[in-house]
């Protein structure tokens, strides 16, 4: 119900808002390569606001990241980088005693904070480890999956050992394609153990909270890819998000998503920052996004007026299936409305 709720039709996105926070990957770039405008719209973004990131990919600390982002172009430091294993650390630090051995699934960035925050480091069950923390890398294989379950073999309840994960995404945008994320990987060790981790990064709000004290935000926008971790997370931490469709989830999700996952505006890509976003109107049961034109008919979604561009008829199909609480198999879709002309890895 978020959707189109906060601003007027003559104002943008931005307007008002003092921080803005963007996840990486499927917005800012795919496997490293900048995606198209992303670049330019968030240094455009920058005048009279603070531009900070919020990642759940572990595999990197923040100075490479902000390195990274420098060499795109966006001039960022270290400081300007929300990671998952920061905000695994203050998990950590609520569960096992300072100075304790932890043993690590993961990479370097998530080795980094460890070592940071005092922990000792090591890759073997056999060390007695006091915690398992498990963090996304491209070189993490069977070998570190076993150890993890190794060390977990016994459940908390039990007298078992804390397992922190940084996150629970499924996939994760490369320049070739959507490969596996640390989810799956996970998953593996949860199947082996019977065991849920204790998730430290999006969608769990943790990592929102710390990146709103970091910037002192007071009205912050959140820019996310993702609707069951990015724009879930941002609504449970109280922040107005924007799902851009350069990443994971499609118009087919949008149309989907349950209410906690709905974000406040829907982009096409970060161009749409800067351009007047439309009102919804709502009128005889018709919603009126721009010339798009959608209505409810039963168990029918009716495109009235297709409109002249994509992403106001994704907006008003939304708006109008959003608007009836009811889930998205209890209608007959027209497959027009989820047309997916827009840029994904």
């Amino acid at each position: 119900m978020a959707l189109f709720a906060r601003r007027a039709s003559e104002t943008t996105p931005l307007d008002g808002v003092d921080v803005v926070l963007a996840d990486l990957d499927g917005v800012v770039y795919a496997g490293g390569v900048a995606l198209p405008y992303a670049l330019e719209s968030l240094n455009r973004a920058r005048s009279g606001r603070r531009l900070g990131y919020i990642t759940n990919n572990a595999s990197r600390t923040d100075a490479s990241v902000a390195g990274h982002l420098t060499q795109l172009g966006l001039q960022t430091e270290p400081a300007d980088i929300v990671t998952s294993p920061q905000a695994a650390m203050r998990l950590l630090a609520e569960r096992v005693q300072p100075g304790a051995t932890v043993l690590v699934v993961g990479g370097e960035g998530l080795v980094s904070e460890l070592e940071k925050s005092g922990f000792v480091v090591t890759r073997s069950s056999k060390d007695s480890p006091a915690a398992v923390v498990q963090g996304f890398a491209p070189e993490v294989g069977w070998t570190h999956l076993a150890e993890a379950a190794y060390a977990l073999a016994l459940p908390e309840e039990e007298g078992g050992i804390p397992w922190i994960a940084t996150n629970t995404d499924w996939t994760i945008p490369q320049e070739r394609g959507i490969a596996p994320g640390n989810g799956t990987l996970v998953s593996a060790v949860h199947t082996a153990v019977g065991r849920l981790a204790t998730v430290a990064g999006k969608p769990e709000v943790p990592i929102f909270h710390e990146a709103v004290a970091r910037f002192g935000a007071e009205n912050p926008l959140f820019l996310g890819d993702r609707l069951d971790t990015d724009i879930l997370g941002a609504n449970r931490a109280g922040i107005p998000s924007a799902l851009v469709l350069t990443g994971i989830d499609r118009p087919k999700h949008v149309l989907a998503a349950p209410a906690g996952s709905q974000p406040t505006f829907i982009l096409g890509d970060l161009r749409e920052l800067h351009e007047p976003y439309p009102s919804a109107h709502v009128r005889d049961g018709v919603v009126t996004v721009g010339a798009a034109k959608v209505r409810i008919e039963g168990p029918d979604v009716r495109i009235l007026a297709e409109g002249e561009r994509p992403v106001d008829l994704l907006r008003a199909g939304a708006k109008a299936i959003w608007d009836t609480e009811r889930a998205i198999y209890g209608f007959r879709v027209p497959e027009r409305l989820y047309a997916d002309p827009f840029h994904r890895p």
